[in-house]
């Protein structure tokens, strides 16, 4: 049977509540460039936020003026989104934290993941947001996923229990040493 082959996530729509509500977390807080607004075409009665989370993809959000924010944590059972995850710079996430604050937006601070760093915090209507920071650059034409793939391989031989910074930068001289050839 053949397999239909992703290239990429196109977007995802969250179900918001007012539209200045969205607006201001997705464009204010995260920095989205709001991009543009049209009618929901399968409900008439919200409106269809978009907006550029930095890589020309799209975060999108219903909206619907009679809906109020609801901060509770959305529910995490299964079928349910956990969370959402933004890639940051290294310049921008050592500022996550001072930034969050300035806002007074409660946070996890900086959660060590061994290869990437997090700080997580909850949207106004209670999704938990991720802003994520990997701690290496891959080599030229390769991809994050690639040294990642090539790092796990490299932990599980080692009897690792999760991604280190040796195994990072050994699955980039080996993805080098490969490309060199």
């Amino acid at each position: 049977m053949r397999r239909l082959q992703s290239q990429g996530v196109h977007h995802v729509t969250l179900v918001g509540a007012d539209r200045q509500t969205s607006i201001d977390f997705w464009q204010g807080v995260l920095g989205m460039p709001f991009v543009f607004e049209q009618p929901n075409l399968d409900n008439a009665a919200e409106s269809h936020l978009y907006f550029d989370p930095g890589d020309g993809r799209l975060i999108t959000v219903f909206t619907d003026e009679d809906r109020v924010a609801d901060p509770g944590r959305t529910p995490t059972d299964p079928g349910c989104v956990h969370h959402l995850a933004f890639a940051l710079s290294q310049a921008t996430f050592a500022q996550a934290v001072g930034r969050l604050d300035e806002r007074g937006i409660r946070h996890s601070g900086v959660k060590d993941r061994g290869f990437m760093d997090s700080i997580y915090f909850e949207d106004p209507l209670g999704l938990l947001i991720e802003l994520a920071s990997y701690r290496f650059e891959p080599p030229a034409g390769r991809t994050h996923a690639a040294v990642l793939r090539r790092a796990h391989e490299l932990r599980v031989a080692a009897g690792a229990e999760a991604i280190g910074t040796v195994h990072l930068a050994d699955a980039i001289e080996a993805l080098v040493a490969e490309g060199a050839g």
